[in-house]
């Protein structure tokens, strides 16, 4: 459940926001034109799938608006008092809340309804992302943090990855209705009745092209 509702949930908003964000997508796609060009083969590398950093700041995003876990709780097992001077009594549970922490404007700015995977980047090289920003893990908790931070991680990027760019290289997904679609928060978070969409094989991806907009 943990590998397979949550990163579908988070494939689904992704697709969406491309559809809206023309523009993100159109980066996406100089990117792997760039690190992976018409190389089918390539798509199976691991340290080639990992060169693509904007693809992991547009999912990173894609999460702090639509977290696949839109709440947590633990339970203290001792008496404990948090970094900001909470008391926590044994038993009690804390619940902490990513779908509102990505919202938060002392977090993440005035734009913070907005999509934009430019957040994540820290350092360019020659037009190019060289690293991106290693933002705390309890600022953006998706994937839990401390001794709690998910196993998975690094394995739920690089199978994101993947199926994405399998998709994009080939395909335009574009929604069926203009009607915003609305979050559903249950134990894994989705998109109510799903993402209904037109599917159009992409003809303006040849080498060509892609050489030319890397």
């Amino acid at each position: 459940m943990a590998g397979r509702d949550t990163t579908s949930a988070v494939m689904t908003w992704l697709f969406y926001l491309f559809s809206r964000y023309s523009d993100v997508e159109h980066e996406v796609l100089k990117e792997l034109g760039f690190v992976i060009g018409d190389s089918d083969e390539k798509l199976s590398q691991y340290e080639i799938l990992k060169e693509l950093r904007f693809l992991k700041a547009c999912i990173c995003e894609s999460m702090r608006l639509y977290p696949p876990v839109a709440w947590d709780s633990k339970h203290a097992i001792a008496d404990d008092v948090l970094p900001d001077g909470v008391s926590v009594r044994a038993g009690d549970r804390v619940t902490y809340f990513p779908y509102g922490m990505g919202r938060m404007e002392n977090l993440w700015g005035n734009d913070r309804f907005d999509f934009k995977p430019d957040r994540w980047i820290s350092e360019m090289e020659q037009g190019r992302i060289k690293t991106l920003k290693n933002i705390c893990p309890y600022k953006f908790p998706v994937f839990q943090a401390g001794q709690r931070v998910c196993l998975g991680k690094e394995l739920a990027f690089i199978q994101m990855k993947y199926i994405v760019v399998s998709i994009l290289k080939r395909f335009k997904i574009r929604p069926v209705s203009s009607d915003r679609p609305v979050f559903v928060p249950l134990l894994t978070a989705h998109m109510a009745g799903g993402l209904k969409v037109f599917v159009q094989e992409r003809r303006d991806c040849s080498r060509t092209e892609y050489r030319s907009t890397a």
